[in-house]
């Protein structure tokens, strides 16, 4: 952040005690914290946790996770639930958090989650935000999700650190 999102003077860094150097408004005499969206994405699995629902979107026929901002006032739970309802139409009947990690590309914090599904039927699938969905046996999901991605290293650390904590 190079500017105050107030007044538009441009921010120099400051010493804040216990923070460091923070970028701060001489104009308006106030500290300036930056500023992220927050998002979830989720590991689906089936109602048996014999499978990984994988999507895509956006005209690619790479397999990501399901995914979705955090809406002003909305817990990052409760967001997970009403982006699976969205996106698919299936309903969330366990959920678990997993890990987070910042995403620079979109500004973003990512929180990931692991949830159970209500059932495999894809009948109420949004074909306005996703274009296509397919349940995946673990292995092939690991194959199928797309590469060098955030979706894959969450899917990673599910399957080869927590899956067998469970």
């Amino acid at each position: 952040m190079s500017f105050c999102p107030e007044c538009g003077t441009a921010l120099t860094l400051k010493p804040l005690k216990n923070e460091g150097m923070i970028p701060f408004c001489e104009n308006c005499r106030e500290y300036r914290f930056p500023a992220f969206n927050t998002a979830v994405s989720l590991i689906v699995l089936s109602p048996d946790k014999s499978e990984i629902l994988l999507i895509q979107q956006y005209g690619r026929h790479d397999n990501i996770l399901v995914a979705g901002y955090v809406n002003k006032g909305e817990s990052a739970e409760n967001a997970a639930v009403r982006e699976l309802k969205e996106e698919t139409g299936l309903n969330v009947i366990s959920l678990e958090y997993n890990r987070s990690e910042y995403f620079p590309r979109t500004n973003t914090l990512m929180l990931n989650f692991t949830c159970v599904a209500d059932s495999r039927s894809l009948d109420g699938l949004n074909t306005g935000e996703v274009d296509a969905a397919e349940w995946f046996a673990p292995s092939l999901a690991r194959e199928k999700i797309r590469p060098e991605s955030l979706a894959k290293r969450f899917l990673l650390y599910y399957l080869d650190e927590k899956k067998n904590k469970l």
